[in-house]
Formats: C-alpha cells, structure tokens, sequence
C-alpha cells in the first residue's frame, strides 16, 4: 500500500479568498501609518494641536487603496471592485457620523458642568453672575412648543387628508400643494417677522408674549405635517380603502378606521420630525416671545424665554463671569437635546401602541 502524503493547509491569501479578518488588519495598519505621518508633521508635539481629523481622512484613504490591491491581488478584481466600493460605502457613513458623535460628545462634555439641581429650580431673576438657572426657559420652550404642535398638527393631517382622499388632482389641491411648498421654503426669521407684525397692527408695536411665538412656530411647522402626511397616506394600498368601501363603510370612516391607523406610525414620525425642526428656533422666537430673565407660564401676557434664545443670549451677551454664562449655555443646549430625545422616545411608544396588530395564522 502506498502512503497517502498528509494534506496542507490551504492558504486563504492563495485561494482566491482574502481571511475576514484581513480588512481590520489592513484598517488598523492605515490609521497606524497616518497617525506616525502626522504625528512626524506635528513638530511642536503637542498632542493639543494633533490633526485627528486629518489622519482619519488620510488612513481611510490608505485603507481604500490596500484593501483594493491586496484583494486585485489574493482575489480577483471583481472582488477587489466589490470591497472598494464597500470601503467607499463604510467610509461615506463614517464621515457623516463624525461631525454628529463629535456635536453629541461637545455639548455633553461642556453641558454636564451645569446640570444641577439649580440649573433645573431657579431662572435668571436677579442673577448677574454664576449661579441661577434656566427654569423659565425650560417652561417656556414646552409650552410654546406644545401649544405650537396643537395648531398645527390638526391642521396639517386634515390638510393632506384633503389633498389625497378628496382633492385629488383638482385645481384647489395644487394651488394648495403650491403654497405649502412655498411655505416650505420660508425663512424663520421671516415667520417670526409676519406674526410680529400682525400683532403690531392689532395691538401696537413692542409687543410679545409666548403666544406669538407658538403661532410663528406654527407657520414652520404646518407645511412639515402637511407634506409628510402627505406621503405617509399615499403609500396606503387602495385594495384597503376598496374593501372597506365594498363593506358599505363611508369615506371618512374608512379615513378614520383604516387609511389613518395604516399610516399612524409614518404620521407620528412626520410629527416629531416637524417638532425637531422649531424646537430650536432662536430667531422668531426673539421677535415675537421676547426674552425675559423671570419665570412666566402666561402664553397670552408678558414676553417668554425659551432655552434656544437663552443658549444664544448667554452665549452672545455674557455678564461679568463669562464662564459662568457659557456653562449656562452649553447646559441649555443639552437640555434641549434630551427633550427632543424623550418627545422622539415617547412618540415611538405612542406609534407603536397604536399601529395596526397584525395576525398570523
């Protein structure tokens, strides 16, 4: 009997297959070969003035061109063209992640300074220096965004319930598809002009109060709704709408009972996002809520702080301890960010409790 030569083990480089874990080793080499390059440019040594985001772009780069070589090489230049474009893929996600983690990691590091008790229980009355809080603002900026979301949702949801279950492609629908796209457009400093003057002719000029600023709010965010819903209700199968038709159910029942709970989760995402878009709004509400360092609840006397403005007047016109005045600001601005986290939170609980339950058999 002859003996049989006990077998080698294949080598994935010379097989035609590059090993999973070749394209981390290959990553981690380009950022190592950035990192010295820059690191050798940097001749003051300070790791202060280090470019981190210079040597990010400058290994991904090399990264791009080793993992396309490497695999034209081991494997074939399809897979070479396939990983490339995969690496290019990667790299584009990446850089539209970072300014977002690096705006996240900026105002958490610089917000939690002030996030105290303080900071939560007392407004600016009387405050020229450390100490205080945004109290008022906080108030003001849910009460104004509140009251702007009740006037304009409503409006907006029956608006494009019109445009797709009754108008149709009538002339009043695309005049009124025109206007909102215009209205779209507008500037919201130009929102906040408009309500001012409306209620300068009405009541005289000077004059705000949370009230205006919830009707400026309203004007950005009705065309939002109106288009969001918009789309959210013509992705709706008609066979639903056919069917409950063919059961003798009226229109605006089949609306109510079908088309809306089919599209409620879309619908409530539109809603958020409209909420997303005022939220921080800084310049009509300077013209039409005014700035006011007390607390005040009254929507319909005497001006309102919310915390956009806040962050920017204690940003822009700080007092005697100007760190005292930035810390505020950074604080505002990532309160504001935890109320457009827990609105998003709680509006994801609301869709999903309220969607369509879908049976299996």
């Amino acid at each position: 009997m002859t003996a049989v030569a006990p077998s080698r083990p294949i080598s994935q480089l010379t097989s035609g297959h590059l090993p999973k874990s070749m394209p981390w080793i290959l990553l981690a080499f380009s950022m190592f070969v950035s990192g010295v390059l820059f690191a050798l440019l940097n001749t003051s040594g300070d790791l202060a003035e280090f470019n981190i985001a210079g040597t990010l772009l400058l290994g991904m780069v090399i990264y791009l061109i080793a993992i396309t070589v490497v695999s034209s090489i081991a494997e074939s230049r399809r897979h070479a063209t396939d990983r490339l474009m995969t690496a290019l893929v990667a790299s584009a996600f990446v850089l539209a992640l970072i300014p977002l983690v690096s705006l996240l990691f900026t105002v958490v590091v610089n917000g939690l300074t002030r996030m105290d008790g303080e900071f939560f229980s007392f407004s600016m009355r009387n405050i020229v220096g450390a100490g205080g809080g945004a109290v008022h603002a906080i108030w003001g900026t849910v009460l104004i965004t509140l009251v702007a979301a009740l006037i304009s949702v409503p409006i907006g949801i029956m608006t494009a319930i019109y445009l797709v279950e009754y108008g149709a492609n009538g002339r009043i629908a695309k005049i009124i598809t025109f206007l909102v796209d215009v209205m779209t457009g507008i500037p919201s400093i130009v929102a906040g002009l408009f309500i001012y003057a409306v209620f300068s002719l009405i009541l005289g000029p000077g004059v705000s109060f949370g009230f205006m600023g919830a009707l400026a709010l309203s004007v950005l965010m009705i065309p939002v709704v109106v288009r969001g819903t918009e789309e959210m209700l013509r992705i709706v199968p008609n066979e639903l709408r056919e069917a409950s038709y063919a059961l003798g159910v009226p229109r605006w029942l089949t609306i109510v009972k079908v088309v809306l709970p089919t599209a409620v989760t879309g619908i409530t995402t539109t809603i958020m996002l409209s909420i997303s878009r005022v939220i921080g709004e800084t310049a009509p509400l300077v013209l039409t809520a005014g700035i006011t360092p007390n607390l005040n609840v009254n929507l319909f006397d005497d001006p309102m702080m919310t915390l956009p403005v806040f962050a920017f007047i204690s940003y822009d016109q700080p007092g005697v301890d100007v760190q005292a005045y930035l810390d505020r600001a950074w604080a505002a601005a990532l309160t504001l960010i935890f109320i457009v986290m827990v609105l998003n939170l709680g509006a994801r609980v609301i869709a999903k409790i309220f969607a369509p339950k879908m049976t299996g058999r």
